[in-house]
């Protein structure tokens, strides 16, 4: 199973998921081409078509566009946010299945105790009218 995980910048939750040119190999083969499509299943078994592209010339630099924003808003993602892609193998079809979390960080006074996926949008309870 090959993955890939980053903590969310803003950039990444207002235009486009910039992805580490070291993960590369964690996605679809660009077969020559400078974008693949492809799709990644969530938590919910909701299915989201990613498009990767990357420079043609120079330094690649891939980033994730089309459903990735549509993704951010269904999960409430923020900056500091965590997003791994998984890509497992089907052994019967030999097909690769690509899989897409997110979690955010357990804090307790400022102390990070772990990770908890995102499965749907969640409301800060900072932004609730005063009663």
């Amino acid at each position: 199973m090959a993955k890939f995980s980053k903590k969310l910048s803003k950039t990444d939750v207002r235009k486009r998921l910039a992805v580490p040119t070291r993960s590369l190999s964690s996605l679809p083969s660009f077969d020559g081409a400078h974008a693949v499509y492809f799709q990644a299943g969530d938590e919910r078994g909701e299915v989201w078509t990613f498009k990767c592209s990357i420079r043609k010339r120079r330094h690649p630099k891939p980033v994730l566009s089309k459903d990735w924003l549509a993704f951010v808003d269904s999960k409430g993602l923020k900056a500091g946010d965590m997003i791994e892609f998984y890509r497992e193998t089907n052994e019967a079809a030999t097909a690769h299945a690509y899989k897409v979390r997110a979690v955010r960080q357990i804090k307790i006074f400022g102390v990070v105790f772990g990770y908890a996926p995102i499965t749907a949008i969640t409301h800060d309870s900072s932004d609730a009218s005063p009663i």
